[in-house]
């Protein structure tokens, strides 16, 4: 539990590294296992670590929530899972959104923090005159409206994974990934709340 929402966890292996694995935006800990590359790529996780799988709050098996969760809340989420499965101190591996999530725990928690290793990451999710590489409104718009017209399908599979694009078996498992992961509302607004990221201070 943090504070009075249940978050979801697993834990496999037991090397004496701990590794936290934050995936992004949504999640389903469980659903994941279901893809042989991403079952296969955990279990190699696993033969050095001791991997730490976590449904951020809103997501997979995670509590649904009634307000949108802020960066902060879901950073202290990991404290509340390394809690509760004994780790002091931890490597953190965040994806996309999970990687705002992994960087201000380590700035928050330097010392329950042994490394930190980010794929896809962003400081900030929104273009601006000092950030010109991230998505433009009008893209991140466009993305809502995708969120919105076409959640239950495989909702940017061709940026995400371009060379599983067009295999059918791998475009019915991301779409049951995402449907798992949160309900349309839901991955609206996560969408809203992660436009709003901003580690850079």
């Amino acid at each position: 539990r943090s504070g009075d929402v249940n978050i979801a966890y697993q834990v496999i292996g037991d090397a004496p590294l701990d590794l936290v694995f934050v995936m992004g935006w949504v999640s389903h800990l469980e659903y994941f296992w279901r893809e042989p590359r991403c079952a296969a790529f955990l279990s190699r996780l696993a033969s050095f670590a001791r991997l730490i799988l976590i449904d951020k709050r809103g997501t997979g098996l995670s509590d649904r929530v009634g307000e949108l969760p802020s960066l902060e809340q879901r950073m202290d989420d990991v404290r509340a899972v390394m809690d509760a499965a004994g780790s002091k101190r931890a490597a953190l591996f965040g994806i996309s959104e999970g990687a705002g999530m992994a960087m201000m725990f380590a700035a928050t928690f330097p010392e329950r923090t042994q490394a930190l290793m980010l794929f896809g990451a962003f400081a900030k999710r929104e273009w601006s005159e000092d950030y010109p590489w991230a998505p433009t409104p009008a893209e991140r718009r466009k993305f809502f409206n995708a969120i919105e017209r076409e959640w239950g399908g495989p909702i940017g599979i061709e940026e995400i994974a371009p060379s599983r694009a067009q295999d059918p078996a791998f475009r019915n498992w991301w779409a049951a990934y995402q449907r798992r992961s949160a309900s349309p509302a839901a991955a609206l607004a996560l969408a809203h709340m992660n436009t709003s990221i901003d580690t850079r201070s």
